[in-house]
């Protein structure tokens, strides 16, 4: 009986931290003080990838990660692929899931379709030189820097925020997303935004 109080406990103070964790990750509507987002022109695995070649009521879900990520970025990719199995097909034809990888050092274009090939057909991968990421990292809020390992395999990390941002052809940021173990959050972003037209 003991046990069973304790697990009823421990499930409402999970259920408040989820609820508590939702209300941190809603998405929000850029304001002033938020990212200004703006042109997305880079090499990717489709070819040279540019926001302008979105369709007028398509979205991109853009993502900046790495693939040697060992958490977050993974976790990222199956919540933005769980979100788009969510919505139905004509919903999911408007998504175009795009990561920007801050790694350019070891993510090639071909690391990155092997790697992106695991959430989904639809996931394109991009990147550039550090000189051409860092201002469009900044322009979308983005912080991000390389953290040496020495002592492990990897030799270094890189430590970066992981908001998701749903982005228009013209560069607009329609929807932030915070991080989230959880696709609930963005998958509401996504059909707030698609409704929006």
């Amino acid at each position: 009986m003991r046990r069973r109080g304790i697990w009823l406990g421990l499930s409402a103070v999970l259920a408040m931290l989820v609820a508590v964790g939702v209300a941190f990750t809603q998405q929000s509507s850029p304001a002033d003080g938020e990212p200004e987002g703006g042109p997305i022109e880079l090499a990717s695995t489709e070819g040279d990838f540019s926001l302008r070649q979105l369709e007028e009521d398509q979205l991109a879900v853009v993502f900046f990660g790495y693939t040697w990520c060992p958490d977050v970025c993974p976790m990222g990719l199956a919540v933005v692929r769980q979100a788009m199995e969510r919505l139905d097909p004509a919903q999911r034809r408007r998504v175009v899931p795009l990561m920007i990888s801050l790694d350019p050092e070891r993510d090639t274009l071909a690391r990155l379709e092997e790697y992106l090939a695991f959430f989904g057909e639809a996931f394109i991968g991009a990147t550039a030189s550090p000189e051409e990421l860092a201002p469009l990292a900044e322009r979308y809020g983005v912080v991000w820097r390389r953290v040496e390992t020495p002592d492990s395999a990897m030799a270094y990390t890189i430590d970066h925020s992981a908001s998701l941002f749903l982005v228009d052809r013209d560069g607009e940021i329609r929807r932030r997303v915070l991080h989230s173990p959880t696709s609930g959050p963005l998958q509401a972003a996504l059909e707030q935004a698609l409704a929006e037209g």
